[in-house]
């Protein structure tokens, strides 16, 4: 019965991501509080009570240490901690970063025994649900925060971190999911170029293996969270198959998970990743996705071992240091491409949403920083390498250095992308972070299509 309000919305995303104008005013060695720069709406970056001036409010708050639990490890979770160093140069307190892999699983188990930290940020507004209709320990947002959300987020973004009409969660992050990461130099190398249309995409596929290199590597191991990747594949795919009222429909269990619509939409991913003449370049053959860490995945690619690489932006954060991220780099993006352009631009993408389990002061300051438009420049700037965006309207797009980090901006700008958020995000969490994960290492490691989807159509709550 645990059911995301949040996928009964609509979910376009307001072309306001990347408002123009926008500019940070800092606290670091300004008091002033606001910018002469305004936006279209009359406010700007930092107006009013914003970065150390907002913070005051809650003391002197040295000695004192915010827990956060989160999904983001290494190498991301660098800038995360970094982007933190404006918040205890204000207030003194500091923050204790505890990442994992199993956090989705693991965070539910720690609201059951009382173990909570302050602060998770949750990749799932199904699993916020969860958490405030099982388990009662989320505590709803501050004042501050709700006031942030407000001024500098659009409603849409509010509601998924919100749950029967009230609201708990800020978002954090952003990200794109219809990227397909390939070697700019190996496409130029070869005279391929990049797909504008699927049977494009297909028939690159066909040419590069032609040449006897594997088109594409995958990897979907996550530690308990197995097998999301796979999930973000179908998802992609039923939105360019079916469009986004089916896709709507399905989140919602409007039309069951079996449904043949979504069995097509497999099938066409299936006609990639279940080829063992298309993978796993450089890694091994289709059931060696199931084993293959999502952020070993598309690195056979600066060894020419495999050519593409299906994962989303923040995917940038995983490439070795000192790789170049950009158009004529080692490695970049282009968008997934459509199946029926008359449909318009399918954009998939994901996010995170901050509760918190405490009100301590020390809490509602970090929850009020992370909601505020001079944290999101904060970590804008503390990313040079890419794979983070925002959808804060105070980002100002010029500290988005790193061009995957435009090209994320300008992909969700786009008058024709039609966004919908990742749709196992918005299911009920014993689907969404559960049998979708499951049965769909199930599938890659040679269980049938009809025999998935009718497994996770039976885990659905009545």
């Amino acid at each position: 019965m645990i059911r995301s309000r949040n996928a009964r919305r609509g979910m376009a995303l307001t072309a306001a991501f990347v408002s123009a104008g926008m500019v940070l005013a800092g606290c670091g060695g300004s008091d002033d509080g606001g910018s002469d720069s305004k936006s279209a709406g009359g406010t700007s970056p930092g107006e009013g009570k914003a970065g150390c001036e907002q913070l005051t409010q809650f003391g002197d708050l040295t000695g004192k240490k915010v827990h956060v639990y989160t999904t983001i490890v290494a190498p991301e979770d660098q800038s995360q901690k970094d982007s933190y160093k404006l918040f205890t140069t204000c207030t003194g307190a500091t923050v204790e970063y505890e990442g994992s892999k199993e956090m989705e699983a693991q965070i539910l188990v720690r609201a059951q025994s009382g173990n909570l930290p302050d602060i998770a940020y949750l990749p799932q507004p199904g699993l916020l649900n969860t958490l405030v209709t099982q388990t009662s320990t989320v505590k709803e947002a501050p004042k501050t925060v709700s006031d942030n959300v407000d001024k500098w987020w659009g409603e849409d973004w509010k509601g998924y971190g919100s749950v029967d009409g009230k609201f708990y969660a800020a978002p954090l992050g952003a990200n794109v999911k219809s990227f397909v990461w390939y070697s700019p130099k190996m496409f130029a190398d070869n005279g391929w170029k990049v797909p504008q249309t699927w049977d494009e995409l297909m028939a690159l596929s066909d040419q590069i293996a032609a040449k006897g290199i594997k088109p594409w590597c995958a990897g979907a191991e996550s530690g308990e969270a197995t097998g999301w990747p796979l999930t973000d594949w179908l998802e992609d795919a039923l939105l360019r198959t079916a469009g986004a009222d089916t896709y709507d429909q399905w989140i919602k269990h409007d039309i069951p998970f079996n449904d043949p619509k979504i069995a097509e939409a497999l099938d066409k991913v299936g006609a990639i990743l279940k080829n063992d003449k298309y993978v796993n370049g450089g890694i091994g053959d289709v059931k060696s996705i199931a084993t293959t860490a999502f952020q070993q995945g598309g690195l056979p690619i600066l060894d020419g071992k495999c050519a593409m690489h299906r994962q989303a932006s923040f995917y940038a954060a995983n490439w070795p240091k000192g790789t170049t991220v950009a158009e004529d780099g080692q490695v970049f993006a282009f968008y997934l491409p459509t199946v029926d352009p008359s449909k318009g631009k399918p954009v998939e993408g994901g996010g995170e949403f901050v509760a918190a389990f405490n009100d301590k002061p020390e809490t509602v300051a970090f929850q009020t920083y992370l909601s505020s438009d001079v944290w999101a420049n904060e970590k804008a700037k503390a990313t040079p390498g890419g794979g983070w965006v925002s959808a804060n309207k105070g980002l100002d797009p010029n500290n988005l250095v790193s061009p995957i980090d435009k090209l994320s901006a300008t992909t969700l700008a786009d008058p024709e992308a039609v966004f919908r958020f990742d749709a196992s995000d918005l299911m009920p969490a014993e689907v969404g972070t559960n049998s979708f994960w499951k049965q769909m290492v199930a599938w890659i490691t040679g269980q049938d299509t009809k025999k998935t989807l009718d497994n996770i159509e039976s885990s659905w709550p009545s």
